[in-house]
């Protein structure tokens, strides 16, 4: 539902009849309430994703980077693009300065994804200074694109950006200038 409506659209009340679980059984696990089930939710889909891109990475950058944009596309289309990433959904939200967790939970994802990245390029021979922008730029694209795929009905950003970024990744692994 995050992914769909963004955090602030989203009750407890509405997470709990979607899961068909007892609204008191919720607030058992999740005593923090919406805060600590959102963080762990975008904690929970961070994890499914990284654990997808992880297994991608061991046929390489480009495969991955394949593999991953293609999870983005298949997430919109398979929607109807009513959703997209819940860790952007919750990233994007104006939260309350004592309810940072769902924020802090987002960071930590996208910089795991990150992490991900930049260690299959080095693996594959990138400088450590370019992996790590190539692999942000990678992350914010996809994030970037998926949002405008949801509001533009249309996977034409996803597509755009596919070839670009497999090209920026094949150079940046091929570069020996950068090397540290």
């Amino acid at each position: 539902m995050i992914r769909r409506r963004g955090l602030n659209a989203t009750s407890v009340r509405e997470l709990a009849k979607h899961a068909h679980a007892p609204l008191g059984s919720t607030y058992h696990y999740f005593p923090g309430g919406k805060t600590q089930l959102a963080a762990e939710a975008v904690t929970f889909a961070g994890d499914r994703t990284t654990a997808r891109l992880t297994r991608e990475l061991e046929r390489g950058p480009v495969e991955g980077l394949r593999a991953f944009l293609s999870l983005w596309r298949k997430t919109v289309v398979d929607t109807g693009f009513r959703a997209g990433c819940p860790v952007l959904a919750v990233a994007v939200e104006d939260l309350p300065e004592t309810e940072q967790a769902p924020h802090e939970a987002a960071a930590a994802v996208f910089s795991e994804w990150t992490d991900l990245l930049t260690a299959s390029l080095r693996e594959h021979g990138a400088g450590q200074a370019d992996a790590e922008q190539v692999a942000t730029l990678i992350v914010a694209a996809v994030e970037g694109s998926v949002a405008m795929c949801r509001v533009e009905h249309s996977t034409r950003a996803l597509d755009r950006i596919t070839s670009k970024l497999e090209a920026i990744v094949t150079d940046t692994i091929n570069r020996t200038d950068s090397r540290p």
